[in-house]
């Protein structure tokens, strides 16, 4: 395989009716920028990898042309969460100075919902004082920690999961233009593995690639699949009382087998139902527990050893 790059950055759509599937929020956002002055904040919200981002991108490189670069402001907000980044970079940019020959400046801020609200409640002034030379593109996952007075300033969209057969045809393509040799089997276990998500999607896939071609056992192997079974091992021995036992199974699932404590959780609380244990409901919520500690930046190796101490004081 020749070395092209981040595939993900190379078929990123350059124009909203590139945009893979989303065609009803495409078709209305279409209509709103017809005439550029008319256009509202907008908040786009939705899962990960499903065209927020890369629909906003769109738009600014329509609405600005070749000015795109010099007018647009693009900020990752979980990066900088606090009233600083809202001073320092938005306030700066938002000031009005003399532009040539567009509308409007355009700021997209990614991961809004990942601000404090105190950021929030400074963005919105500024999002109201700049209202005649600047338009707020906000992106979140979670619209519910988007305050409500930023939420009622924005033109809401929705953008939903993107179908199976959409992404897999996608995959296909990409595939095809990387002259890289690909079966329907294994853009499906890709298509399962990432559950929706395009840009994960994309990324496994050219992974997978480097091995030559794109096969359900050349994912797997990509992927860290091809020892889910052995989780069923670790929720057993961890049941039993087994502790040392289940966490070096664990860490070498992790760490040799380059399978993510996420999938190794997700995993686990699949063995869970093939397991079928009395106590189901505890164990599942003692999952459920650990995976949001892991999900909100806690050390991994200590949250996850923990817990399969506290599966087996269950019994």
């Amino acid at each position: 395989m020749q070395a092209s790059g981040m595939w993900v950055e190379k078929y990123r759509p350059q124009t909203l009716s590139d945009v893979v599937n989303q065609k009803d929020v495409i078709g209305s956002i279409d209509a709103l920028i017809k005439d550029p002055t008319d256009m509202p904040h907008l908040l786009f919200s939705g899962s990960a990898g499903v065209g927020k981002t890369t629909s906003a991108l769109c738009i600014a490189r329509q609405i600005l042309g070749e000015y795109f670069r010099d007018y647009t402001l693009e900020l990752n907000a979980s990066d900088e969460r606090g009233i600083g980044m809202v001073r320092e970079k938005v306030k700066k940019f938002s000031m009005f100075a003399g532009m040539v020959d567009v509308p409007f400046k355009i700021i997209i801020l990614d991961e809004a919902d990942e601000m404090t609200s105190d950021a929030q409640t400074a963005l919105r002034r500024i999002i109201e004082d700049t209202a005649k030379y600047c338009r707020f593109i906000m992106i979140a996952n979670n619209i519910s920690k988007i305050i409500d007075p930023i939420q009622s300033r924005c033109a809401t969209f929705k953008f939903t999961s993107i179908p199976r057969e959409d992404i897999i045809e996608h995959l296909k393509k990409i595939a095809d233009k990387e002259k890289i040799k690909s079966e329907k089997k294994g853009l499906e276990m890709i298509y399962d593995h990432t559950e929706g998500d395009l840009r994960h999607a994309i990324n496994l896939m050219q992974a997978t690639a480097s091995l030559g071609e794109i096969t359900e056992e050349t994912v797997k192997s990509t992927a860290g699949l091809s020892k889910t079974g052995d989780v069923d091992g670790v929720l057993s021995l961890a049941l039993a009382g087994k502790i040392i036992d289940a966490r070096e199974k664990m860490t070498e699932l992790i760490k040799v087998y380059g399978m993510s404590e996420s999938d190794f959780l997700k995993y686990l609380n699949s063995a869970v139902f093939k397991l079928k244990p009395e106590n189901m409901s505890e164990i599942l919520q003692i999952i459920a527990k650990y995976d949001y500690r892991v999900l909100i930046g806690a050390n991994s190796e200590i949250q996850l050893s923990a817990m399969l101490a506290e599966l087996y004081s269950q019994n």
